[in-house]
Formats: structure tokens, sequence, C-alpha cells
């Protein structure tokens, strides 16, 4: 039997997949609103650059603007597109047990069916891009997204109930179906199980609760949580709760969590209602870890020192990440790590 375990994201990697904005209902309905969303992606691509080669899939329709904005460091991959949180409708790269790489296919329904997403055209994307570096692909009954775990590489995988047990998504699978099948796909043995998520992830572009926004692994035994201290924000009852939840749990090697307290800033609100601006949602990419910043320069460089120190010998490499978040994601959401063959 073939047995297959996904790498902490601190493992070294070959390149970051990414998908260029097309336009629709998540892009923005206005000229200034889609060109603040290309150019957040733009932005993102190229820092990531700085850490890892970029691969850029690119609707059809989209290819003579994303040759001008990316210039000449982003490698562009057309491919009819849906959506644009690879993320979330890319594969998810694990390694076999001789080290070499492999793609598992999730089913991707557009976060439960959300009515304004377009799933159907991201359904062969993962096979697409496992194709092109030459990953077997693993095929998954389950309906899941990237975003919607996290490992530590050691195995404990989080998740979370209104993802994965999300009756829209998986409505007959129960907690013990999707244990096993992220034992059979990532190999881990431990799962620990947020409740929910951030407030605003449950309205109209949320994902209902993904992972990657609220907590993450640095590394075995640490854990980095989102805190929101402003008690008149919705946010402020779950930090509490998840930091219970985690001071009683263990990690698949029996090791008790060091919780580390990653505050969001101060910015409540924005035109929509309350924000779910959290720098949890950062990507580690080799040397670098590639930064949500959210023009609050105190709480955004008291995060910068908090990641300095949870990623010891890594750069922080800061992205404006507002505009991102106000389509429903962050630098993590977009961008999907390839690791490199294990020697």
């Amino acid at each position: 039997m073939t047995h297959w375990t996904m790498p902490p994201e601190t493992a070294p990697q070959d390149r970051v997949w990414m998908a260029f904005p097309r336009q629709g209902a998540t892009l923005g309905d206005s000229t200034s609103a889609r060109e603040a969303g290309y150019a957040a992606w733009t932005a993102v691509a190229h820092t990531v650059a700085q850490c890892a080669p970029v691969s850029m899939i690119v609707d059809p329709s989209e290819i003579q603007r994303a040759t001008r904005m990316l210039g000449d460091g982003i490698e562009i991959v057309p491919h009819p597109l849906g959506e644009f949180w690879l993320r979330d409708s890319g594969p998810t790269f694990v390694h076999a047990a001789d080290g070499s790489l492999a793609a598992v296919d999730w089913i991707f329904n557009g976060w439960g069916g959300a009515d304004w997403s377009q799933p159907t055209q991201d359904n062969a994307l993962a096979a697409f891009i496992a194709g092109l570096v030459g990953a077997p692909v693993i095929p998954s009954l389950l309906v899941n997204e990237g975003g919607g775990i996290h490992v530590d590489g050691h195995g404990t995988v989080l998740l979370t109930e209104t993802v994965q047990r999300d009756p829209d998504r998986n409505p007959h699978a129960d907690r013990a179906r999707i244990e096993a099948e992220m034992t059979r796909l990532l190999g881990t043995t431990q799962a620990i199980w947020l409740p929910r998520g951030l407030s605003r992830d449950y309205d109209m572009f949320g994902t209902r609760g993904h992972v990657d926004i609220v907590a993450t692994f640095p590394a075995p035994g640490r854990i980095l949580m989102h805190v929101q201290d402003n008690p008149d924000h919705p946010d402020h009852p779950l930090a509490q709760e998840l930091r219970a939840l985690f001071a009683a749990q263990t990690d698949a090697q029996g090791r008790p969590f060091e919780i580390i307290d990653l505050p969001a800033p101060d910015t409540l609100r924005d035109a929509h209602g309350f924000v779910d601006y959290s720098y949890v949602n950062h990507l580690v990419c080799n040397d670098g870890v590639i930064a949500c910043t959210f023009g609050d320069a105190k709480a955004d460089a008291r995060a910068a020192a908090i990641l300095a120190e949870a990623y010891p010998g890594r750069r922080i490499l800061p992205v404006d990440a507002r505009e991102l978040f106000a389509r429903g994601g962050g630098v993590h959401c977009i961008t999907q790590q390839q690791p490199k063959a294990r020697a």
C-alpha cells in the first residue's frame, strides 16, 4: 500500500503556484475595484518570486493583462479558470514513501456551492498542474480546500467543523471518515477540530471557517493563533475558546502546544462590516515569510516581529493584503507551494 505524507510549509519548495484574477463577482464590479484586485495579486506574485519561482495559471481572457503586469519573472501558464484562489482549487502536494512528489485532488465545489462561485471550470485544475510537474494524481471523494487544512509534518492536522463537516460539502461524512481520509492522503494521525472560523468568513465571499486564517504550525509543538483583542469585535471570544482548546490538546507525538498569540491590527471594520484581517494568513516560502500587512504601522511591525521569532532565519517580506481580504482571503489563500521531492 502506498503511503503519502504532506510536508510542512517550512519544508524546501521548488515553486509556488498562483492563479491570475479573471472578471467575475469576486474581482469586483467596477473598473477601479478590478484594477485593485489585479494589482494585489501581482504584488503577491512579485513578492513570492523573491523566494521561489512562481507559476501563474492565467485564463485565456486575461493573458494580455497578465503578461503586461507580471513581466518576465513570472511563468504564465494558460488554462481556463473559474476561480483564482489556487490554494483551494489547485492540488495539495504530498510526498510518497520514496520521497517523490504526488498531488492530492480534492473535490472542489466552490466552498459549499456559493452561488457566486464558478467551480466547474476548476474540476480538472489539480490534475492539470500535477501533469505539468510530473506528479501522479491521488483522487479523493472528500470535498475540501487547501485553505481548510494545516499540518505540522509530524502527524498533526488542523480542521474545522464548519468546513470538512459542512453539509453542503460532505453531508454524509462524520469525523472518523474525514480523519481516515486525512490519514490516507496526508499521513496524519491526530486531528484537532476547531469549532468555527472567523466571523467574516461566513459572509458572502467567505469559506465558512478556513483554518489558514485562524491558526498554523510554525514548528512542531507550536501554534500561531489569531487573536482579536478588541471586545467590540465578534471574533474577540473566539481567541479564548481556541486558546482553551489548544491548551487541552497534544500533537501527534504527545507534546503539549506552545501557543503564540498573533494579534489582529486595530482596524475593526471596512465598508462591508467587521473585518477578518489576520496575520496568520501568511505564506512560508524557503528563506522567506510572505506576510500580510493592513496599513497599521504599529500592528504590522508587531506581527513582523512575532513572525520573525516564530520562523528564525527567514526574511519577513510584507505585502499589503487589504484588497485580498476584501475579496474573501489573503496571501496564503491565493498561493500553493510545491515542495521539493525528498531525497
